[in-house]
């Protein structure tokens, strides 16, 4: 039986061409999947392993705040770091050196004025040179490090893209106005941030600490420890000399190294889960292909395990037979895809090399763990032979002698009612769990999610029941628009129900996946543009690209600026409300109904003036709250009062559930940080005040100034970006089910030579032979993908319902045209689907195809 089982693999390699080449890709999936992850992550603990090589003890301030106050610059009464740290730590034995770091965020400009890097990780740093006049950290060649204001010195990578050269003049930004400085040096360094495209700025210590924290303070101290000291006994002589009552924590290197380390770990373990759902998603979509596969083979062998049976093979020989055949393709496959898959792993890794905006990403040798291997050949082989179970059980039961007397075995009367009624109950269960999850709120997301699961299975078992109905709307059609071809492709499709159904179920899955993310995008793309469109009458809205706030010095400037009547700062504060933390939304009063629509459905967003708060329609509900409440407020100041509501307003997405003025929020002792600044124009849109508005932030290659339709734009850019690599994801297992559409047609054409040549014998030319097998692959892949996009528009529905409590006035928007695509590409892939298999069926011999029967 096992030798039968080889040389019936040998004897049908075409055949299972198509099931082996799924097998490969979803396994490859999984192995290139693993490998990247494992690659890019080692690369990126080893880079910053190599930024803790020259280390021994760091101590970090996470209270250090920009503006904070230092009680005493020599830093003996300072909770924070300063000059006096630096120094008694210095002073420790086995400490070689001690170094204050300045850090925050700092922004280059081309010779363009646009920002170089991804904008918010642009870094700046102070540069501190040694007894030498360098600074270890940050080798210069050429040039030297700043020693006053006005002088920097920038990474190699940030300089070449930039085109600078030391003397050049270089635009920096921090958080206000740009300035213009004078670049001294091009420094090489390991950091992991510059190695990955983000610009490092250093200044001297001075100006560091002026414009990104306080002067007096450093947000950290590096210790280098001297040769043969010990991390540990380090960190504790550290300790007894750091400042009290701060947020300051010390740590060695090595704890440092393994946290990042396992942080590394968890972000590409993330990544890794993600990747190979979408591999599962591909093995899954292969199942079918492979179950199809062997349940037609094993229609086209029935004489011959019918023989078998007669001459003593068991029914269990003839179900290992076929499941031996599973595991040789599986194995084989399996084997190949592994191979594919480290093409695979190095494309990703080469692919994020290409992404990343000009910076070297880490990178090494790649990684091919034994882990890696077994699971992507037992994955492979369990896929294969499980999905030929059903077809080998099938096969076991075949009657010795009555199917040696016919060649075609129909499914019982009995089997075809337990089938439907079995899909019946689980697609009517999963429904149900949709309905009910839809209506639960935030928490029936995973209710939706077993549903849609329930569901999909469902619909995959009563697939046969429904395509005999839905195929049968367009018989008519067919026939009048195709004749004969049309009408014979119509009752082929319709003949193997279960045929259609393996082939249907592949491109239903696919569908469903991409038309849910779809109206899923489409409809949160709606709730943002309308909370653009219907809630902010400014005209522009000044923002920072790195999403800091503005400073009050720019907001100014762009108030003042000719051709605007109405400016107003968009801030945000935190007070106590009704005891709880809540964020309060800060705007300038008077121009407020200029720059803002609010709906008000009581009061007068006058109240703002008089320094009352304005409260969202929902919490006013949640709280009782009305014009005229008194609400217990804590202040930023440590005061505590009562606040007045002054008028309640519906859902606006510009602003918190809480809104005060500006001045309001200054006067109890807050100091708001400012998101935007809404402006206002004589004229309306118009390029000369885009134009003093840019001037008005001092070039500064951070300031965005956008109109309503930029940050509709915007938003979505960001979800079609999100849109587009999920379809990117999914275009693994769309591939996969266009071969099981090309496998399904080229295997029928096989089973149905005789039919084929008695077709030809009769007189229906090739083109006829080739219309039919074309149409009826086009009309299968319609019918997969109609039902594709019905439940894929569901579950989206669904989901949607999960999310309102979050995202207030979500609906569902259907968008038509990309689901009318999306049918008229399924159409387009059952077409070229057909290509080969009807040339095949074409091509086919009468007289041999008539006696093949």
């Amino acid at each position: 039986m096992y030798r039968t089982a080889l040389r019936n693999v040998l004897a049908h390699k075409g055949r299972l061409l198509m099931t082996a080449l799924a097998v490969l890709l979803g396994t490859a999936f999984v192995a290139g999947t693993m490998i990247f992850s494992d690659t890019f992550g080692s690369a990126l603990k080893n880079s910053y392993s190599k930024d803790y090589a020259n280390l021994s003890v760091q101590v970090t301030d996470r209270g250090a705040q920009p503006g904070a106050e230092v009680a005493d610059r020599s830093g003996a009464d300072s909770p924070h770091l300063t000059a006096g740290s630096v120094d008694r730590i210095a002073a420790l034995p086995g400490v070689a050196r001690s170094v204050g770091v300045v850090d925050g965020f700092t922004a280059v400009a081309d010779r363009s004025g646009r920002s170089i890097g991804q904008g918010r990780d642009s870094n700046g740093s102070n540069f501190v040179p040694g007894a030498n006049g360098q600074d270890a950290r940050y080798p210069m060649a050429p040039g030297r490090g700043p020693q006053r204001a006005g002088e920097i010195a920038l990474d190699r990578t940030t300089a070449d893209k930039g085109g600078y050269r030391v003397g050049d003049k270089v635009r920096v930004a921090t958080n206000g106005p740009a300035m213009d400085t004078t670049l001294t040096g091009v420094f090489s360094t390991d950091d992991p941030s510059v190695n990955a495209g983000n610009p490092l700025v250093l200044f001297d210590t001075a100006t560091a600490q002026q414009l990104l924290l306080t002067p007096g303070q450093f947000n950290r101290i590096q210790v280098v420890g001297a040769a043969g000291s010990s991390q540990d006994a380090l960190l504790d002589q550290v300790n007894q000399v750091l400042p009290q009552g701060g947020e300051i924590t010390a740590k060695t290197a090595r704890q440092l190294q393994d946290a990042e380390k396992a942080e590394v770990s968890s972000a590409m373990s993330g990544v890794r889960t993600m990747l190979l759902a979408f591999a599962g998603i591909s093995l899954f979509v292969g199942s079918f292909i492979i179950a199809n596969t062997f349940t037609m083979l094993i229609a086209q062998r029935t004489k011959e395990l019918a023989l078998l049976r007669a001459i003593g093979a068991s029914r269990g020989q003839i179900t290992g037979s076929v499941l031996v055949e599973a595991v040789l393709i599986g194995a084989l496959s399996s084997a190949a895809g592994l191979l594919a898959g480290v093409g695979i792993g190095a494309g990703l890794q080469s692919l994020i090399g290409a992404l990343s905006t000009g910076g070297s990403t880490p990178s090494g040798p790649l990684i091919i763990s034994p882990v890696t291997v077994l699971v992507a050949l037992l994955t492979g082989v369990l896929v294969t032979v499980l999905s030929a179970v059903l077809p080998a059980r099938r096969a076991s039961r075949i009657a010795p002698v009555a199917a040696m007397s016919s060649g075609d075995q129909p499914a019982s009367q009995k089997s075809l009612v337990l089938r439907n009624s079995v899909g019946t109950v689980i697609g009517g269960a999963g429904l149900g769990l949709i309905l009910w999850g839809s209506s639960a709120g935030s928490n029936g997301k995973w209710i939706v999610a077993g549903g849609a699961v329930a569901a999909l299975i469902g619909t995959f078992i009563l697939i046969p029941l429904l395509s005999r109905p839905v195929i049968a709307l367009i018989g008519p059609a067919m026939g009048r628009l195709f004749g004969i071809s049309g009408k014979l492709a119509r009752q082929n499709a319709v003949r193997n129900p279960r045929r259609t159904a393996a082939t249907a179920a592949a491109l239903t899955i696919g569908l469903t996946l991409v038309s849910a993310l779809t109206v899923l995008g489409a409809s949160i793309n709606g709730v943002l543009d309308r909370a653009v469109t219907d809630t902010m009458r400014a005209d522009y809205a000044i923002e920072l690209s790195n999403g800091m706030s503005v400073s009050p010095e720019i907001a100014a400037r762009a108030a003042h600026a000719p051709g605007v009547t109405a400016a107003a700062s968009l801030t945000e504060s935190s007070f106590e409300i009704a005891g709880k933390k809540r964020v309060v939304t800060g705007i300038d009063a008077a121009p407020v109904d200029q720059v803002l629509h609010l709906s008000m459905t009581s009061g007068s967003t006058a109240a703002l003036a008089q320094g009352q708060l304005l409260v969202d329609a929902d919490l006013a509900r949640t709280n009782q709250l009305s014009v005229g409440s008194k609400v217990a407020a804590g202040f930023p100041d440590g005061s505590s009062g009562t606040l007045t509501v002054g008028g309640v307003y519906a859902d606006n997405k510009l602003v918190k559930p809480l809104v005060l003025s500006n001045a309001a929020l200054v006067q109890h002792g807050a100091e708001p940080s400012t998101n935007a600044v809404l402006i206002r124009g004589a004229a309306g849109e118009d390029g000369a005040l885009r134009q003093a508005l840019v001037d008005a932030g001092g070039d500064n290659p951070l300031i965005t100034v956008q109109t309503k339709q930029d940050l509709r734009d915007k938003v979505s850019s960001q979800i079609a970006f999100a849109l587009n690599m999920m379809y990117g994801l999914l275009a693994m297992s769309v591939l996969v089910a266009v071969l099981g559409v090309v496998n399904t047609m080229a295997m029928s054409v096989f089973e149905r030579k005789r039919e084929i040549g008695m077709l030809r014998a009769i007189g229906l030319a090739r083109s006829g032979i080739k219309r039919m097998i074309r149409l009826e692959s086009v009309v299968i892949s319609l019918f997969g993908a109609a039902l594709g996009l019905g439940l894929g528009c569901f579950l989206a529905w669904a989901v949607n319902g999960t999310l309102k409590s979050s995202i207030e006035g979500l609906t569902t928007v259907l968008p038509y045209a990309k689901l009318l695509l999306f049918l008229g590409l399924a159409g387009l892939v059952g077409l070229v689907a057909a290509i080969w298999p009807s040339r095949r069926a074409a091509g086919l011999d009468i007289l041999d195809s008539i006696k093949s029967g």
